[in-house]
C-alpha cells in the first residue's frame, strides 16, 4: 500500500512540476476526453430513444390502413425520425392533392411530377435527420486523430526540457532527467487515453447512424410504394 501511495504521489508531483506548456497540453487532452465522454453519453441516449420511437412508429405504420389516421397520431411519436419523415411526405402529398390539377393534351392528369416532388421531400427529410444524428460526432473523430499528436507534442517538449537541464547541470544523472522524462511519458499516456476511446466511440456511433439511415431509407421506399400504388398513376 505504501508503494502505491509513493507512486501516485510521484506522478502527481510530476504533473505539478511539469512545464506550463506541458501542463496546458495535458489540460487540453483532459478537456477533449471529457467532451468525448459527454458526447458519448448524449449520443447513447439519443440513439436509444430514437431506435425505440422508430420501432413503435413503424409498427403502427405497418398495421394501419389509413395514412390519415397515422398522421393524426403523430403527436404520440415526437422523438421518431421516421414519423417526421412521414409528416413531410404526407404534407407534400396534401399540397399536391389540394393544388389545381394540370392536364396533358389527352386529358390525363400530370402526376409524375407530383411523385417526384414527394420523393425529393423524403430524401431531403432523411438528409436532415442524418445531419441531426451526426451532430458533435466529428469531435470524436478529431480527438481520435489529433490526440496522439497533441500528446506527442507534450512528449517532445518534456524530453527537450530534460536535455536542457542536462546542459545546465553538465551531467545526465537520473535526478536531472527523470522529471522531464516523466512528464513526457505522462503526456504520451494521456494522449493515447483520450484518442483510443474516441476512435472506438466514433466507429460505434457511425455504425448506429448508418443503421438508422438504412431504416429511414427502407421506410421512405415503403411510403413511396404505397403512394404510387394508391394515389398516383403512372
Amino acid at each position: 500500500m505504501d508503494n502505491v501511495v509513493r507512486v501516485n504521489m510521484s506522478v502527481f508531483e510530476s504533473l505539478l512540476q511539469a512545464s506550463p506548456l506541458v501542463q496546458l497540453t495535458l489540460l487540453i487532452l483532459v478537456m477533449l476526453s471529457v467532451l468525448c465522454w459527454a458526447i458519448a453519453i448524449q449520443k447513447y441516449k439519443q440513439f436509444s430513444l430514437l431506435s425505440t420511437s422508430n420501432q413503435l412508429f413503424l409498427e403502427k405504420f405497418d398495421n394501419s390502413l389509413s395514412l390519415d389516421k397515422i398522421y393524426e397520431g403523430l403527436k404520440n411519436f415526437p422523438e421518431s425520425s421516421a414519423a417526421r419523415i412521414f409528416a413531410a411526405g404526407y404534407s407534400e402529398m396534401k399540397k399536391i392533392a389540394d393544388s389545381p390539377r394540370r392536364e396533358e393534351k389527352g386529358g390525363a392528369p400530370l402526376q409524375l411530377t407530383g411523385i417526384d416532388n414527394v420523393e425529393r421531400v423524403l430524401r431531403k427529410s432523411i438528409d436532415m435527420e442524418v445531419a441531426k444524428m451526426e451532430e458533435n460526432v466529428s469531435l470524436l473523430a478529431t480527438t481520435g486523430s489529433t490526440g496522439p499528436f497533441i500528446g506527442l507534442f507534450g512528449t517532445v517538449w518534456g524530453i527537450m526540457g530534460s536535455f536542457h537541464k542536462i546542459g545546465q547541470m553538465g551531467t545526465a544523472t537520473l535526478a536531472v532527467v527523470a522529471p522531464g522524462i516523466s512528464e513526457a511519458l505522462i503526456a504520451t499516456a494521456i494522449g493515447l487515453a483520450a484518442a483510443i476511446p474516441a476512435v472506438m466511440l466514433y466507429n460505434h456511433f457511425i455504425a448506429q447512424i448508418r443503421k438508422q439511415e438504412m431504416v429511414l431509407n427502407n421506410f421512405s421506399s415503403d411510403f413511396l410504394n404505397i403512394a404510387k400504388r394508391n394515389f398516383f398513376r403512372e
